[in-house]
């Protein structure tokens, strides 16, 4: 797997194209992306100029944190997702989720366990789970979880990241559940590499995707 970046080449390309060489997995019918964006208004001002560069296949995790525009910059991703033939997730927020069409919803650790009713109700969406450790891996299998987006994986810049997990930490995670993983966390150009034989479905990221 190329996790090198080349002369000239910026993060997104490092991380697109590192991106792509992951297995494919389904899940509801549809092909799981392998390059999640996941927004954050403290550290990227531009989501839609992030998803407006994204491989298609990629997917948009629109974290809002109660903005009041959340609706409108929603909708914005969504017809920029709908162009560019990408998949939209709302995260933590089924209402919003709604409101702007998203293909399904990205719930953090602390409310993994509203998952298996989210489910029942929207038994065609997809449904990730963030997971900091085994026992949050667990919980979002048996709540009917499509995926899990493990971290932090590296050190990383999000105010809320704890201890690093490590490769070693991740590969483990990756053997303990039949869940497609995602790696997030410190997933950069120089980083990336390192998760070639990691067993994971695909990569996430925060502003190293705006580079």
């Amino acid at each position: 797997m190329e996790g090198t970046a080349l002369r000239g080449d910026g993060e997104l390309e490092v991380l697109s194209r590192t991106a792509a060489a992951f297995p494919p997995r389904t899940a509801r019918g549809r092909a799981l992306p392998n390059l999640l964006f996941f927004t954050d208004p403290a550290r990227v001002a531009s989501p839609e100029a992030v998803a407006e560069r994204l491989p298609p296949g990629s997917g948009i995790v629109f974290r809002a944190f109660g903005s009041e525009n959340a609706v409108e910059q929603g909708r914005r991703l969504r017809a920029i997702a709908d162009a560019r033939g990408l998949i939209l997730l709302a995260g933590a927020d089924p209402e919003l989720a709604k409101m702007i069409g998203a293909d399904g919803l990205h719930m953090p650790q602390r409310l993994v366990g509203e998952v298996s009713r989210l489910r029942a109700q929207h038994s065609d969406d997809l449904v990730t789970v963030a997971a900091h450790d085994l026992a949050a891996v667990q919980a979002g299998e048996r709540a009917g979880a499509d995926a899990v987006i493990v971290s932090p994986v590296f050190p990383s810049n999000s105010p809320s990241a704890g201890q690093p997990l490590g490769v070693e930490g991740l590969k483990a995670l990756v053997a303990a559940t039949p869940l497609p993983v995602y790696a997030l966390g410190g997933v950069r150009a120089d980083t990336v590499g390192q998760l070639a034989e990691s067993g994971i479905v695909g990569i996430a990221a925060v502003e190293a995707l705006a580079g």
